[in-house]
């Protein structure tokens, strides 16, 4: 930030340019080709968060009353934004290879949605991804029933290896990318990106300009020096290791009291974990609040709340001891 005030050649104070700051658009671009995506910089159009990528897509694809399917469980503010826009939320049992496919077509014949949102890597909040089998059968079913996809890839670069992209194999037809920054930098730089079809792209930035009408320059000139200068890839390696390192020794102290994974991720800060037979997630977080530790019970994420005996830990946090303490007198 430093080094970007004495820059006379950035100009930090004015609006952005509708689409977004234009060489950190092309650096996205070839980010997105690593993963198989084809999205040019023309394809692509910076947001001030993941968040308001989502908002944009849902004002632009929905209308109030249709459904819409989400895994079960999902992010807790997939379901707060959905609602927001006045639509019938359905869920799909989550497996750790991707949605259930069946239940996943019994939906599609049952509701007839018109979106179904997910994170293809390092599923929020179960560290579950995508194989390429549900993958292709998946896009196999939105094309039958005319379905499209939001792909929230905002977990992508806590990958060591990198899973299938839906928007890879359908070429961004019926599949709009999204990605973000804040769980990978910090939550404060706000810049937020959407790789979508080349026709969507002009009524989108309308939506825009009508609802935010820029984004932060600032976030996306500093995004731009960190990427360009391979910083943060450096970053994110050693973010890597960290992760890879704590979370064997983590699940082993939770193991000890009785916290079991139910699936082991891949990479990531996510678990998804059962709590010991009887215990209340909802009450333990609870209980928990009242040593100032916030916890995040498994209903939080659950559109069926059938998810009172999971809680998603995030590793990361859990380095803090009072996070552990409280969890050893609760369940002690």
């Amino acid at each position: 930030m430093r080094t970007l005030a004495r820059d006379e050649r950035v100009n930090l104070t004015e609006y952005a340019t509708p689409m977004g700051h234009a060489p950190l658009r092309q650096i996205l671009s070839r980010r997105l080709s690593e993963h198989g995506i084809e999205a040019g910089p023309q394809q692509i159009l910076l947001t001030g968060s993941g968040t308001q990528a989502i908002d944009l897509l849902c004002r632009f694809l929905l209308t109030p009353g249709d459904t819409v399917l989400v895994d079960d469980p999902c992010y807790f503010n997939f379901l707060a934004q959905l609602r927001a826009h006045r639509v019938t939320v359905v869920g799909v049992p989550v497996t750790p290879n991707g949605p259930d496919l069946n239940a996943f077509a019994d939906a599609l014949i049952a509701h007839k949605p018109r979106l179904y949102i997910t994170n293809t890597a390092l599923h929020n909040p179960t560290g579950a991804t995508l194989s390429p089998l549900t993958a292709h059968r998946l896009l196999k079913l939105a094309q039958a029933h005319d379905l499209l996809i939001i792909e929230d890839d905002i977990y992508a670069d806590f990958e060591h290896n990198p899973a299938p992209r839906l928007a890879a194999f359908d070429g961004l037809d019926r599949v709009i990318h999204i990605g973000s920054f804040s769980k990978t930098l910090s939550a404060a730089i706000r810049c937020g990106f959407i790789a979508v079809r080349a026709d969507w792209l002009a009524p989108l930035i309308d939506l825009k300009i009508a609802t935010a009408f820029s984004h932060d320059p600032l976030s996306a000139e500093v995004l731009y020096h960190l990427l360009s200068g391979g910083h943060y890839r450096k970053h994110m390696a050693d973010v890597r290791e960290r992760l890879a390192h704590l979370r064997p020794r983590i699940l082993k102290t939770l193991a000890s009291l009785g916290i079991q994974p139910w699936h082991v991720p891949q990479a990531g800060m996510f678990v998804w974990c059962a709590l010991p037979a009887g215990v209340d997630a909802s009450e333990l977080a609870r209980q928990a609040l009242t040593e100032r530790v916030v916890l995040a019970p498994g209903n939080a994420f659950s559109l069926s709340q059938t998810a009172g005996g999971f809680m998603r830990v995030n590793i990361a946090q859990m380095q803090d001891n009072a996070v552990m303490d409280t969890l050893k007198r609760k369940l002690g």
